[in-house]
This record gives C-alpha cells, sequence and structure tokens, in this order.
C-alpha cells in the first residue's frame, strides 16, 4: 500500500493548529464536494481530504500518525505499518456514514478502520533514537557517568507532537571502544497510551589522548628512551592507564622495536594489552666535552647503521 502525508493532502505544515487543520479541511471539503466542483478528480480528492481530517483531528491518532511519519515516509512510498503498531480500533464498528466510507488500506493499516469507535485508545510502540557520545579515553578505560541530552517527540498540552530536550544520566562501562554502541531501554521515544517506549542508541566515539592511540581494545604508546638504554639495556617506567609499570628494555634494541604490556589495555572479558614502541632519542652535543664523548665513541665502535643500505647498492 501507499503511505500518505496526510499534510500534504489538506496544504497545512506538520506543526499547523488543531484549529488550522479544521479551517484547510473545511476549505477543501467545499472545493471538491462532487455536488459542487467540475474537476474530473474531485470525488477521489474529496475523499483523500476527508481521510486526511479523519486522521489529524482526533490528537490521539494524530499523535500516533506522527510517530509513523517521522520514520521519513513520503507520499506515495511503499508502506508497511512498523513492528509493535498495535492501533485497538475495531474495524467493524463503522460510524460517519457514506462520506467515511472507502478510506484507503492505509488509514485502515493505521487505525483499523473507517471512523473510528474505538474499543481502546491508540497504543504504539515509541520510536527508537539514536546518538553519539564523545568521552575521552580515560573514561573508556575506567567507566563512569554522564549526563547527556537527547531530543524526544513529546505531545504538548494541545495534543501536538512537538521534539522536547529531555535529561538523561548514563552509567557508561569500563573498556568502552571506539564505534561501541550502548543500548538503554526504554530511553527512546515515549510510547501512545500505554505503548512501550522506544530505545536510546549510544554510538561511542573516543577522543584522541596525547600518549596513547586506541586500536581496538590494544593500546599504544611511543616510549622515548636514550641510546645507552637502547644499546646497555634498562628498567624503566612506563605509564598506561592505570599507572606506572616497570619494563625491562632488552640491550641492543632500536627505535621501532614494540614490547607487549599483556592486558594493560581496555578492560574486558578479553582484556586488550598495550603496546610499548620504543623511539631512541639521541641527545644534542651541547658542550666540549660531549662533542669529545661522541667523537671517541665514534672511534671505539666500528659501527656503520647504513651497511645494510651500501651492500644492497
Amino acid at each position: 500500500m501507499e503511505f500518505k502525508d496526510y499534510y500534504k493532502v489538506l496544504g497545512v505544515k506538520p506543526e499547523a493548529s488543531q484549529d488550522e487543520i479544521k479551517r484547510a479541511y473545511r476549505k477543501l471539503a467545499r472545493k471538491f464536494h462532487p455536488d459542487v466542483s467540475k474537476e474530473s478528480d474531485a470525488e477521489a480528492r474529496f475523499k483523500d481530504v476527508g481521510e486526511a481530517y479523519e486522521a489529524l483531528k482526533d490528537p490521539e491518532k494524530r499523535a500516533a500518525y506522527d510517530q509513523v511519519r517521522s520514520g521519513g515516509w513520503r507520499q506515495g512510498d511503499e508502506f508497511r505499518p512498523p513492528p509493535g503498531w498495535s492501533q485497538g480500533f475495531d474495524p467493524g464498528a463503522f460510524e460517519g456514514g457514506d462520506d467515511a466510507a472507502g478510506f484507503s488500506d492505509f488509514f485502515s493499516s493505521l487505525f483499523g478502520g473507517v471512523g473510528g469507535r474505538r474499543r481502546g485508545p491508540v497504543r504504539s510502540a515509541g520510536r527508537d533514537l539514536h546518538a553519539r557520545i564523545e568521552v575521552d579515553l580515560e573514561t573508556a578505560y575506567a567507566g563512569g557517568t554522564r549526563q547527556i541530552s537527547v531530543a524526544r517527540t513529546e505531545l504538548g498540552p494541545d495534543g501536538i507532537p512537538r521534539r522536547q530536550p529531555h535529561s538523561l544520566k548514563v552509567r557508561l562501562p569500563a573498556g568502552l571502544t571506539e564505534g561501541r554502541q550502548l543500548r538503554l531501554r526504554g530511553k527512546g521515544e515515549p510510547g501512545l497510551n500505554g505503548g512501550p517506549a522506544g530505545d536510546l542508541f549510544l554510538e561511542i566515539a573516543v577522543r584522541p589522548h596525547p600518549l596513547f592511540e586506541l586500536h581496538g581494545r590494544d593500546l599504544h604508546l611511543t616510549l622515548p628512551i636514550a641510546p645507552w638504554e637502547a644499546a646497555l639495556g634498562a628498567k624503566v617506567a612506563v605509564p598506561t592507564l592505570a599507572g606506572k609499570v616497570e619494563m625491562d628494555i632488552p640491550a641492543g634494541v632500536s627505535s621501532g622495536k614494540r614490547l607487549r604490556l599483556k592486558g594493560r589495555g581496555m578492560p574486558g572479558q578479553t582484556a586488550g594489552d598495550q603496546y610499548v614502541i620504543l623511539k631512541v632519542v639521541v641527545p644534542p652535543a651541547d658542550n666540549e666535552r660531549q662533542r669529545e664523548l661522541y667523537q671517541e665513541l665514534a672511534r671505539e665502535h666500528a659501527f656503520n647503521p647504513r651497511a645494510e643500505l651500501e651492500g644492497k647498492s
């Protein structure tokens, strides 16, 4: 069946008041009444206008229709009622006479029949909401709480749905990673007349950190070391998100060497690791004595760092 944009049929905006909807209906009903209009499609247009007004004149029906329409449907789209829809109308109980007869399958799929004498109020599940939340790496690691604001559609005192900011306190579990989704049940759009609320899906974005890079559940840290630490080996303090730990640097390492601190990455059922990438930093020769020491090292150590390149040229 085709989706019907009832606001477009009546020529009003979605935020129109009930009085504006009534005035638009009366104007169009007079224009397209088959006893008055000479247009070839007057009868069909008259029925469309009546159906649109039937859907929008009742705040409960209008709210239910708006909730479906908020899913991005457009006039003429192939339509199926959303999961969880329960209209609660009696298809066999018609009021409204001949002018109400012949409403579309689309109307019936939403409200269960023409005119609409009800067994009970319109019930529908609330729409799921999606939002993105940024956290720093420390919060992603240890967890915490955040106050966030999401926009939800709620009925105003006049029965017209409006987007309203809604504040939520969210508990963030430890071990969050980039792109992970948290599902907060019942924190989406409220349901109508006892219908279940939708869920809120929060996508996690982890802000860049000055020391660590996050790769899945693993952490990468570049660790500067001195030439003598690289040559002779050393025991150095290494930052982790849980505090500093001591790590043995093996003798004879070069820049780019990668060492692993097992289980020091992001916590979880299987904790990630922290990889330490060594970077040898050469101190400057700022005085005569330091230059003499470098010259002595050059004389004593027959080392050619480009030997491998020269052998391939």
